[in-house]
């Protein structure tokens, strides 16, 4: 009997030795700084680091870079932009905050720039008449304007200075000012080896009569535009169509080549 008691003695000091050791190897259990009841206190300790963009040349691209941060980081971190220092400032745990890091290290690279040279031909019936260049250096993602032309005066109204008794006595006529020529709007956004162009030509003048309101002669401004989206590829002329000029037997073609900048 007194074996057996020793035996059983024995046995519960194995297995509390035992649990003693493995309460001692498992692991702790993550606990989340909102589980907690000073869910503020416990996120303002956390380590804070502010990180400096430096390729994105938008705002839009600092919002998606915030966006992927709070869609990879846990509830707890916090993510501020500071847009006018294109700066995001992060609290987070350290583990995180390395993650952090190298997410934006694998999202602000530098954009490709590329050079873009249109091609405007002038043809009446099938003669080629004139042939026009435009090139302009711009970066994916951005929206570029060029514009070639004179501004026409157009009057919008008038007003005499005495007053309405004062028998047309120091009219003063106002005027606003309208682009005339070619005008150009691009943006162009990088797709693989390629790139999307969405763009927008208009071709305007002045036509030789008038028209009369309200007793001021006004300018009759003939207007084609030309807009669309098209898929081009490095080097590779792309035909954007073609615009009839208003007032002649005269069209215009235009096509468009783009080339990758180092």
């Amino acid at each position: 009997m007194k074996h057996a008691s020793g035996f059983f003695a024995a046995a519960i000091a194995v297995i509390l030795s035992s649990t003693a050791a493995f309460a001692q190897i498992a692991p702790a259990a993550t606990v989340s700084c909102a589980d907690t009841p000073y869910a503020k206190q416990c996120t303002n300790l956390l380590p804070q680091q502010t990180i400096y963009l430096k390729y994105a040349v938008q705002q839009s691209d600092a919002n998606e870079a915030v966006t992927a941060l709070r869609n990879f980081l846990s509830p707890d971190a916090h993510v501020y932009l500071v847009a006018y220092q294109n700066a995001i400032v992060i609290r987070a745990t350290a583990a995180e905050m390395a993650l952090a890091q190298k997410l934006i290290n694998d999202l602000d690279r530098p954009k490709k720039n590329y050079r873009l040279t249109y091609t405007v031909t002038e043809m009446d019936g099938g003669k080629q008449i004139g042939v026009q260049h435009y090139a302009m250096i711009m970066t994916s993602g951005q929206a570029t304007t060029l514009k070639l032309g004179n501004r026409v005066p157009v009057a919008t109204g008038s007003y005499s200075a005495g007053g309405p008794n004062s028998s047309g006595v120091g009219v003063q006529t106002q005027f606003t000012y309208v682009d005339v020529g070619m005008n150009i709007d691009v943006t162009l956004t990088t797709i693989g080896d390629g790139a999307m162009l969405k763009s927008s030509a208009e071709q305007s003048s002045v036509a030789p009569e008038k028209s009369d309101v309200a007793g001021v002669n006004e300018p009759i401004i003939r207007q084609s535009s030309l807009r669309g989206e098209s898929f081009l590829a490095p080097g590779k002329s792309q035909p954007l169509g073609s615009l009839d000029i208003p007032g002649s037997t005269s069209h215009l073609n235009i096509e468009v080549v783009m080339d990758p900048l180092p």
